[in-house]
């Protein structure tokens, strides 16, 4: 039998060989990942700048200003692409190493919150792709000043959108992040519809920060986190804990 005073350390040491276990298998499939979309690399990009070129004028391309620009662009792009993809692995490996910890009404709610942040991450980027980057290039098309032309650099081109998807991905969070406050008991639903107000100013302002400078991207990501606000507080409602009568309100 083992000492009690030796249990402890050889507990952290299972934990610490658990979590290198994880974390290697996280990063093997993220790799191979990558590894696998090298190749296509360059078609990934060209899908990526489809939303630009279809708005720019006829003739209209997007231009290399550095040297390596052509290859690390690309490759650059197949890494977030692969990462975006082994998501729901690297998740499953964080719930893996923590899930034991956990009690049952815990995981109950842990791990449909876990499904829930991805599936909004995922949405938040099809929408920038297919509403927003279309409608912000139309729109910046639009306004180009005559006799200039709308040249982009490909580097450029892919840390704004880059931008642009992790922002919307963020942001399609919020009914996830409202759920924990009220699980957590720092706000209750009640709170969060009496602040629905200073929520739409709050979301404007974050709006006009993480979004590129024009107003067509400000309300395509403003509007969407509204209606996510009131995702957010319905949801809330349904696993909000059941508040205990307070005896000493009792007449």
């Amino acid at each position: 039998m083992r000492d009690a005073d030796t249990a402890p350390p050889s507990r952290l040491l299972d934990h610490l060989i658990e979590l290198r276990s994880r974390l290697l298998r996280a990063v093997a499939g993220l790799v191979l990942v990558f590894v696998g979309l090298l190749p296509f690399a360059n078609r990934l990009y060209a899908l990526l700048a489809q939303p630009l070129l279809e708005k720019l004028p006829k003739g209209g391309q997007l231009i290399a200003t550095q040297v390596a620009s052509p290859f690390f662009a690309p490759v650059k792009l197949a890494f977030f692409v692969a990462l975006v993809v082994c998501m729901p692995w690297l998740l499953y490996q964080l719930w893996a190493f923590v899930a034991p910890g956990l009690y049952r009404r815990e995981k109950k709610l842990a791990l449909p919150l876990l499904v829930s942040s991805l599936l909004l991450f995922y949405a938040g980027c099809a929408f920038a792709y297919f509403v927003v980057l279309p409608a912000v290039f139309g729109f910046l098309n639009k306004v180009t000043p005559a006799g200039v032309a709308m040249m982009t650099d490909i580097a450029a081109y892919l840390d704004f959108v880059l931008v642009v998807f992790l922002a919307f991905g963020a942001s399609f969070e919020l009914p996830v992040a409202l759920v924990i406050l009220v699980l957590l008991g720092w706000v209750t639903p009640a709170q969060l519809k009496e602040w629905r107000g200073y929520a739409v100013v709050g979301i404007f302002v974050i709006a006009a920060v993480i979004t590129p400078p024009d107003v067509v991207s400000q309300l395509l990501l403003a509007v969407p986190m509204m209606l996510l606000y009131e995702a957010g507080i319905l949801a809330s409602r349904m696993v909000a804990p059941a508040r205990k009568p307070d005896p000493t309100s009792a007449e």
